[in-house]
């Protein structure tokens, strides 16, 4: 344990209609968890985005089919690690075949102790609005 805190954690679902590309699906699975977030705590507190450790888990029926250095290489910000792990869900069309790769992704965000910081930051915000 780091004695990081956990400040967000979003999750997302993916899929690749054709290719049966897992790498692909679980990319768009976490990109479609990063679209539900904004973190304005960098900007409200000045802290820089290096501080922040990223947890990605994709889910996969084909986990060993995962590309996860790809995946880190996506991420837009902090310091990253991807697992890919047995989930997600394959669905075969039985007309033709095609199976289609669901992949599931929980996106966690973690950052050392920032009380003092935000509470800081809230002070700042009250001297400006003038609210208490």
């Amino acid at each position: 344990m780091s004695g990081d805190q956990r400040f967000i954690i979003e999750m997302g679902m993916g899929n690749d209609l054709y290719g049966q590309d897992y790498t692909k699906a679980a990319k768009r699975a976490i990109e479609d968890a990063l679209r539900h977030s904004s973190i304005p705590l960098f900007e409200a507190t000045g802290l820089s985005h290096d501080a922040m450790r990223v947890v990605v888990t994709v889910g996969v029926q084909d986990p060993d089919a995962v590309n996860c250095d790809a995946l880190v290489d996506a991420l837009p910000r902090g310091r990253a690690t991807v697992q890919a792990v047995k989930g997600g869900l394959n669905v075969t069309n039985p007309d033709t075949g095609n199976v289609i790769v669901m992949a599931s992704a929980a996106v966690e965000a973690f950052l050392p102790p920032q009380a003092k910081r935000i509470h800081k930051a809230w002070q700042r915000s009250e001297a400006v609005t003038g609210s208490s």
